[in-house]
C-alpha cells in the first residue's frame, strides 16, 4: 500500500518510461495503459471489486475514480466504526489487484472478479479474527458481514 500510494509500482507505463520495450496495455483488461489509477481503481475488472466492496461499506458510493478520491474514502469519518474496516478492506484490495495483475504477466493465470473477491473476503475475515481482542477490530467481523 505504501508503494502504491507513493504511485512508486513498477506498472507497465512506469517501466516503460524507463526504457524498456514492453506493451504498456492492463493486463486485467488490455483496453487501457496500465498506470497506478487505471489498475487498482478505473479498470473495469477492479472496479467489479470496488464495487462489491462499496456494496458492503457504503452503498452511497458507486466508485472510486482516482487515488485522491480513494485516500478520502479510507480517510473518511474516523469516528464512524467502519474506519478501521475502510482501511482494511482497500489495504487487502490492493493487495490483490496487485497480485493478479503479476499472475496475469508472469503466470498467464487469469482468476475471475469472483475469484478475486473469495480470496478478499478470506483475508478480511482472517485479519479480523486475528485482531479481534484489539480495541478497533472487536465489532468489525459484524460490520463486514451485514
Amino acid at each position: 500500500m505504501w508503494i502504491a500510494n507513493a504511485d512508486s509500482l513498477p506498472t507497465r507505463t512506469r517501466l516503460a518510461s524507463w526504457g524498456l520495450n514492453i506493451p504498456t496495455c492492463c493486463p486485467l483488461c488490455s483496453s487501457h495503459h496500465e498506470t497506478r489509477d487505471h489498475l487498482l481503481l478505473t479498470c473495469d475488472f477492479s472496479k467489479q471489486i470496488w464495487r462489491w466492496l462499496l456494496d458492503r461499506l457504503d452503498r452511497s458510493r458507486h466508485s472510486l475514480l482516482s487515488w485522491a478520491e480513494l485516500l478520502s474514502w479510507i480517510r473518511g469519518p474516523q469516528t464512524s466504526p467502519t474506519a478501521t474496516l475502510r482501511r482494511v478492506s482497500a489495504q487487502t484490495i490492493i493487495f490483490h489487484l496487485w497480485k493478479q495483475r503479476n499472475n496475469v504477466i508472469h503466470n498467464q493465470t487469469s482468476l475471475s472478479t469472483a475469484e478475486i473477491f473469495r480470496f478478499i473476503d478470506r483475508d478480511i475475515r482472517t485479519i479480523i479474527t486475528a485482531k479481534r481482542k484489539r480495541k478497533n477490530f472487536d465489532s468489525l467481523m459484524s460490520l463486514w458481514l451485514r
